[in-house]
């Protein structure tokens, strides 16, 4: 069996295969995970997988946002990149796509052809087209993220490209009068608006979106609309990276 460990900004995710059929599969906060379920040895994380019942391991695999930076102990490191590819591979029957996963503090377009990686785009520079920027302009419509997934006709136009400065024109606008679906569908067209060129660059005919953010219909919607391409979720789109980590040979 293998363990693949995608190390996010928000979440831990991990997906136990057994001869390529998914066996298990775990979020926790990342915080959380750090705490309870590893401990530092030397530089690296070492992880109590009997904290999780995961027992016979043949290898574990460890990708996403904090790969860099933390080292898990005996396991092989692959890139983010090289993980969702994978992963999208494996949880959808396309060979040719483009790739959009949206995480909690970044963004990834891959353009995958004949099953390789063609070319990509990324940001993670900038949280404002992500999950972290969607919570907190939800937090400051007083709604969740489930309500705020349903809006996108009659978008208000919000143009601040960074997160902080997004919640100010937000509240801008809503002393402006406008109704909560209008803003709502702002918010989620914003996201668009910040990753269209990427998404233009790197367009197919296909797009598959990943990451906690392809939850949003809206989003989804609105990617539809504009670019006139199919978009489709995998069955565990937030799982996607863990996936194709435990994929990897």
């Amino acid at each position: 069996m293998k363990c693949g460990i995608d190390l996010g900004s928000r979440n831990v995710k991990l997906a136990v295969l057994d001869k390529n059929e998914i066996i298990d599969l775990r979020k926790y906060d990342t915080i959380e995970f750090y705490r309870k379920y590893g401990k530092k040895e030397s530089g690296e994380l070492v992880i109590d997988f009997d904290k999780f019942g995961i027992n016979d391991l043949d290898s574990v695999i460890s990708t996403g946002y904090g790969r860099n930076t933390i080292k898990i102990k005996g396991a092989e490191q692959i890139p983010e990149l090289k993980a969702h590819m994978l992963g999208g591979l494996y949880q959808t029957d396309y060979e040719t796509f483009t790739l959009l996963d949206l995480g909690g503090q970044d963004s990834k377009v891959i353009r995958i052809k004949n099953g390789q990686m063609a070319d990509f785009q990324t940001n993670d520079k900038c949280a404002a087209s992500s999950g972290r920027y969607l919570e907190n302009m939800a937090e400051v419509l007083n709604i969740d993220l489930s309500e705020l997934s349903k809006y996108y006709k009659e978008p208000v136009d919000i143009n601040a490209t960074c997160a902080i400065f997004g919640e100010s024109e937000l509240i801008g606008k809503i002393l402006e009068g406008y109704s909560v679906p209008e803003l709502a569908a702002g918010i989620n067209y914003s996201i668009f608006k910040r990753v269209k060129p990427l998404l233009l660059k790197l367009k197919s005919k296909q797009l598959v979106f990943t990451g906690g953010v392809a939850y949003n219909q809206a989003i989804s919607k609105i990617i539809e609309n504009e670019l006139g391409v199919q978009v489709i979720i995998p069955g565990k789109p937030q799982f996607n990276g863990a996936i194709g980590a435990a994929l990897h040979i």
